[in-house]
């Protein structure tokens, strides 16, 4: 194997261009910021609805909505992965970030099956800021990171509310961290591609 020697500019430009194959690759993925921030904002307002406007007494089956965000990031991934051709460290590294969260998902879940259910939406808040705040650094997208902190910010003061209350911060800490962020990332790409 030939080892080639780079110029201290040319291994600056190779690193910039990487960075900016992240961001196109992060950027394109915004599309799972998008699904999974609708699937959880719909899922909360309607359980809150289903427990607080209607009384159902299984007002956590609003829930199984989950189940189009799991078969939806299947899709989109195995979609993705066909298209990409080069995984940088920084892609593998929010793959990697993102799985620990989602089976961090599943194991809360199992855990407040057992003890309870009250406490959960801080919890989940609390993830939602960490995977926002560590992407958005990695990337350098300055929403994410935002989106994040608030996340976190949320969860804090969704300690000190009721679990009705919960669902609705659930919701507006999706917002925040993934919708919005998820647009502007979208936004963003669109731009790249054009140019």
């Amino acid at each position: 194997m030939q080892q080639e020697n780079f110029s201290p500019q040319q291994s600056i430009d190779l690193i910039q261009s990487m960075i900016l194959k992240t961001k196109n690759t992060v950027a394109d993925s915004s599309v799972f910021f998008l699904l999974w921030g609708w699937v959880v904002f719909i899922a909360c307002l309607l359980q809150y609805f289903l427990k607080n406007i209607v009384h159902y007494q299984y007002h956590y089956y609003a829930w199984l909505m989950i189940i189009i965000g799991i078969a939806g990031s299947v899709y989109l991934g195995s979609q993705q992965d066909k298209k990409t051709k080069v995984k940088t460290y920084i892609d593998e590294s929010i793959d990697h970030l993102w799985m620990s969260i989602g089976i961090t998902y599943l194991a809360l879940g199992l855990i407040f099956a057992k003890i309870g259910y009250e406490n959960a939406f801080t919890f989940y808040i609390l993830l939602y800021g960490i995977g926002c705040f560590v992407t958005g650094r990695l990337i350098k997208f300055t929403p994410l990171v935002w989106g994040g902190i608030g996340a976190w910010l949320l969860a804090i003061l969704s300690a000190y509310l009721d679990y009705d209350s919960n669902i609705l911060i659930t919701a507006v800490s999706i917002l925040i961290s993934y919708i919005i962020p998820g647009y502007l990332l979208r936004m963003k790409y669109k731009k790249i591609t054009t140019n």
